[in-house]
């Protein structure tokens, strides 16, 4: 060990949803000065006192030395590593905020999973726009990362993506516990549409099992899920062998397959005959895959990219066309001359 891994760093995470504190406490556990924000001042109260966050992490105690506050300026003040953990909806209004809160030579990251509608815009673009005059060094950390288990101690893999070297250098040491494993890629963009990608093919797969799919179909599905994340990045410029990793195969496996995540639950409840809105009033929580499919959707034929799984889910949730009849011409349009990538 380096005198740099001792070294007591201020780490401020902003966002005091699930994974925003399974992030903190990993950071305040492995010995850092771990500062968690939440928005709502009495939500933030509650969660210091009684050191938990009832709302998102019930039952779990939080490490003693984690802080956490409403008091934004607090949390950043000395920061050298600040992680943006918040809702793509309210990501850039977040990060407006906080430009002129931050220290030099900051490392700002994005833990949000999600796209802008205007312009499709990622979250680390985001920080690009509203950080313009600070001298930080930006990255993405994603993976498949159920909050949950990660308080619960259990083998996690997670992806720290950045151009900038002292990001690749220094977050997987800050992150990095006996439980929790940080690797690095400096593909941002790539690493970035993984995670946004596959919330919506965790919607098409818990359709699929609602109605009673089984494993053959839920393999089709997967497979057919990243050759589409893949062919779409790949005509964004992203490299398509990131879809191989954690945070393309890994995560997608991960969230088309468990009842832990909310687009998952929200497919599931689609498929019972639930509504959309209805489903996402029940989950009570920010369902990221939703908003994604429209944005892809557009971009999609904006770039003439084949992507009929996203198209026939569009057409399920936005267009009110059945569900079988939609399954049928899935079916039906990829006949046995159809080649299985490079469409």
């Amino acid at each position: 060990m380096t005198e740099a891994d001792h070294q007591v760093l201020t780490v401020a995470i902003l966002g005091g949803g699930s994974f925003g504190t399974a992030l903190a406490n990993i950071i305040a556990r492995n010995g850092h000065d771990a500062r968690l924000w939440v928005r709502d001042e009495v939500r933030a109260r509650e969660c210091q006192q009684s050191r938990e966050n009832a709302h998102y992490l019930p039952g779990f105690k939080l490490h003693e030395k984690l802080i956490i506050s409403a008091d934004l300026k607090r949390c950043i003040a000395g920061a050298r590593v600040v992680v943006i953990a918040v809702p793509s909806e309210s990501f850039r209004e977040v990060a407006k905020t906080v430009s002129p809160l931050l220290p030099q030579n900051t490392i700002v990251i994005s833990a949000t999973k999600g796209v802008e509608h205007d312009g499709f815009v990622l979250m680390s673009q985001i920080l690009e726009q509203e950080l313009p005059d600070n001298d930080i060094a930006i990255g993405v950390l994603s993976g498949p990362n159920f909050a949950k288990e990660i308080v619960q101690n259990q083998f996690t893999g997670s992806v720290i993506a950045s151009e900038y070297s002292e990001v690749l250098e220094q977050v997987p040491r800050i992150f990095s516990s006996s439980t929790f494993r940080v690797y690095t890629n400096s593909d941002r963009y790539g690493v970035e549409l993984a995670g946004a990608l596959k919330n919506i093919y965790a919607i098409v797969t818990g359709i699929a099992r609602a109605l009673g799919c089984g494993n053959n179909t839920i393999a089709m599905l997967l497979t057919r899920s990243l050759a589409e994340m893949s062919r779409f990045a790949k005509c964004l410029g992203a490299n398509s062998m990131t879809f191989l990793g954690l945070t393309g195969v890994g995560d997608l496996i991960l969230t088309c397959t468990s009842d832990l995540s909310r687009n998952y639950r929200v497919g599931y409840a689609i498929g019972s005959g639930t509504s959309l809105e209805q489903a996402m009033a029940d989950i009570g929580q920010v369902v990221e895959g939703v908003n994604t499919l429209k944005i892809v959707k557009a971009k999609a034929e904006e770039l003439d990219v084949y992507m009929p799984l996203a198209m026939g889910l569009h057409a399920v949730l936005f267009e009110k066309r059945d569900i079988k009849t939609i399954i049928a011409e899935l079916m039906s349009g990829e006949n046995t001359t159809d080649v299985e990538y490079d469409r």
